[in-house]
């Protein structure tokens, strides 16, 4: 068994080389094992097309027979861009497949391991790595159960829950390296949404700036109910197919077909108030297959997405910093919840340290 830990935790370090590369497909790594020695190994990424197991198969060889296949994620057993990996593990003569989690796709759940079985190939599921299997993929394993991207809530606030001073916002609340772990977010992330307000006062790119490859675009979304967005601001003038203005039928077509002649797409998603309705517009990404949604915008949009019950977790970085005042604006803002009983529960919370004096807390929204 602790072999079998320690392989399988290779397929999982491998599989989060993948991480960013591999949307709407899952990170999987693989490594094929054999007399104690690793004699295959992969990972999939989008642009490399075949998925880990192959990879890894291809790199063993004859070696493969008689051997064991640890997997982060139950091999597939469905035609998609390449053949079923259940095939390949069958064909290649592997004796026994260790994975650390189903597939949570519940079209295909099990039947990836109920197909090696039935081919006389030992498989083991190790459940004490699920959780982390489940963490390393959770945008997927959530689009899967829910059929909604994974919406999470970003803000940079100062010690007294604070992201804007009244007058002068110049600079930053927290440092270059909360700032660069920021980046490894927006990698890990299909689309990014901000406020009208926010690119009108900080012209912001909202761009993944970590260097790394992706296996598509950033979509960056700006929420802008009467399409005030500038044909000159940077979003605009870098969209190339990756910008997406949420708007309302209230906005001015004249503008609308301006936007679109700069390659902007313009959807409307009509709520209440006049207001876009952030529900309807993670419906659309859904649709798109886009599997996770980092929100980072200002008081007035994160207290609207609150509201309307979009957000799936938290990730708020902490600066040693306190502004106070009653003219601040806090996290979230509007009408917020009117008694204590009402407040938003949050779970799982975790504490991640950004040396050398500030921190994030991450944590998920409980659910009704």
């Amino acid at each position: 068994m602790n072999d079998d830990a320690s392989y399988l935790r290779e397929a999982l370090r491998l599989a989060a080389k993948g991480r960013g590369q591999t949307s709407p497909n899952p990170a999987v790594g693989a490594v094929i094992v054999r007399e104690g020695q690793i004699v295959g190994s992969g990972f999939h990424t989008w642009k490399g097309v075949h998925h880990a197991e192959v990879l890894a198969l291809a790199e063993a060889g004859d070696q493969s027979r008689g051997a064991t296949a640890y997997v982060s994620l139950e091999p597939c057993s469905h035609m998609g861009r390449t053949p079923p990996c259940i095939t390949g593990l069958r064909e290649a003569g592997v004796a026994r497949v260790v994975c650390a989690m189903e597939d949570p796709n519940p079209l295909v759940k099990g039947k990836g391991i109920a197909s090696l079985r039935a081919a006389g190939i030992q498989v083991d599921v190790l459940s004490e790595f699920t959780a982390e299997a489940e963490k390393l993929n959770e945008a997927f394993v959530h689009f899967m159960r829910t059929g909604r991207p994974l919406v999470m809530l970003k803000s940079a606030v100062t010690l007294d829950g604070k992201i804007a001073a009244p007058w002068d916002n110049s600079g930053w609340i927290t440092s270059e390296h909360a700032r660069a772990h920021v980046q490894q977010l927006r990698h890990h992330c299909d689309a990014i949404l901000t406020g009208i307000g926010t690119l009108l006062s900080d012209n912001c790119l909202l761009t993944d700036r970590s260097g790394l490859e992706r296996s598509r675009p950033l979509l960056r979304i700006v929420v802008d109910s009467l399409l005030r967005t500038p044909p000159d601001s940077k979003m605009v003038q870098t969209c190339q197919g990756d910008v997406l203005v949420a708007t309302t039928s209230a906005a001015d077509p004249s503008r609308k077909t301006l936007m679109e002649q700069a390659g902007v797409r313009v959807v409307a998603f009509d709520g209440a108030r006049g207001r876009v309705s952030l529900s309807k517009l993670v419906d659309y990404l859904a649709s798109q297959q886009c599997l996770s949604l980092m929100i980072e915008a200002g008081s007035k949009i994160n207290w609207a997405a609150l509201e309307e019950e979009i957000i799936d977790k938290i990730f708020f970085y902490y600066a040693p910093k306190i502004l106070g005042g009653l003219q601040s604006l806090p996290v979230a803002g509007g009408t917020g919840k009117m008694s204590r009983a009402e407040a938003i529960l949050l779970e799982r919370v975790q504490l991640h340290t950004i040396p050398p004096d500030e921190f994030a807390v991450e944590a998920y929204v409980v659910k009704a």
